[in-house]
């Protein structure tokens, strides 16, 4: 049995999917029942759409009795677990469900007799890069930013403490910016941005960031589950370079123009890196108040360099990347603007 939270989010339907055509098994995974959790209310249509044998069962991880139900007959499944909060109203649901329900998940999982706990971290857990040429690795140390790095940082902490305890095995994953199919508003904004000339541009735009495709993450998260040397161990997960804020707007707009036949502004709003900064203070102010401000958050992050290595899981799982920025952009812009010009 595989269990997989957050199923019907951008990442957990990018994973049922690679579960259910097939590309599992390619990647190591043979997989049986599926059984999915979703929060209460959302919508399931397109979890349904990918056929297979699904449980849906519904549940918020902060409810004990939710997640007993969700994990009950679960002996020596694998369980990812992609549900957690990026954007929260309030800054202590960070820590109520990205660590202590990641915990209390865990604990009932391994109660249940659930074998393994492939769990999905973050980058912000190590921050952003102390120089522009650094990589992270598996080794660099926590400098987590704002509160959502801490909590992630946390939760991992907590991870590898259940490990220690031999309760389960569990392997981390440390997750970038990621896009593709089944992108939630926030991203098609993004893109909409670009298309009308909108979109900032702070610094240089020589800035590195790490991006990972959603069919490469679930390749990576299916072959922590498949590879035994992958328990107890941390793994950065990405496209297999990094790109620059430039180059990834860039490719965003050509691929509009040429090949979706959207009229673009060819414009940027180019702001100091100073707009950064003072967004970076403006957020950890309000976040020292307990509130977050979504757009005042992203802001502070795009003059920086997030970026990784994805070496250790290129020699430990066998991960392979095979999708990179130009084709995983044209198959997000697919979803929105329709097939390609001809």
């Amino acid at each position: 049995m595989i269990l997989i939270t957050g199923a019907n989010g951008w990442l957990g339907l990018n994973l049922v999917e690679a579960l259910t055509n097939g590309q599992a098994e390619k990647w190591g995974l043979k997989p049986d029942t599926l059984r999915c959790l979703t929060l209460p209310g959302t919508d399931q249509g397109t979890l349904r759409q990918f056929g297979g044998d699904l449980d849906l069962r519904e549940g918020d991880l902060r409810n004990l009795g939710n997640i007993e139900h969700f994990v009950e007959g679960a002996e020596d499944a694998i369980l990812f677990h992609t549900a957690g909060i990026i954007h929260p109203q309030r800054i202590r649901e960070l820590y109520e469900i990205n660590r202590d329900a990641t915990e209390q998940l865990l604990r009932c999982a391994a109660e249940a007799g659930v074998r393994k706990a492939v769990v999905v971290s973050s980058n912000s857990s190590c921050g952003c890069n102390p120089h522009p040429d650094h990589l992270f690795d598996e080794d660099s140390p926590y400098r987590p930013y704002m509160n959502y790095g801490r909590s992630k940082m946390e939760m991992e902490q907590r991870v590898k403490a259940i490990q220690i305890e031999n309760l389960l095995e569990t392997v981390l994953i440390r997750a970038p910016w990621f896009y593709g199919p089944n992108q939630p508003p926030r991203q098609k904004l993004f893109f909409e941005m670009i298309r009308s000339g909108k979109v900032p541009l702070v610094g240089s735009g020589t800035n590195l960031r790490s991006m990972a495709f959603l069919e490469n993450l679930a390749q990576g998260l299916i072959r922590a589950a498949s590879v035994p040397e992958a328990v107890g161990q941390v793994f950065w997960i990405a496209d297999e370079r990094p790109y620059s804020m430039g180059e990834i707007i860039d490719t965003i707009e050509r691929l509009m123009e040429d090949e979706f036949g959207q009229d673009c502004a060819h414009r940027r709003v180019r702001l100091p890196s100073l707009v950064s900064d003072v967004a970076e203070w403006m957020d950890a102010s309000l976040q020292g108040l307990g509130l977050y401000q979504q757009k005042i958050h992203v802001l502070s992050e795009m003059n920086k360099t997030i970026a990784c290595s994805v070496e250790r899981a290129w020699e430990v799982l066998g991960y392979r990347p095979e999708i990179a920025l130009e084709e995983g952009m044209r198959r997000s812009l697919r979803e929105i603007y329709g097939l390609e010009k001809e």
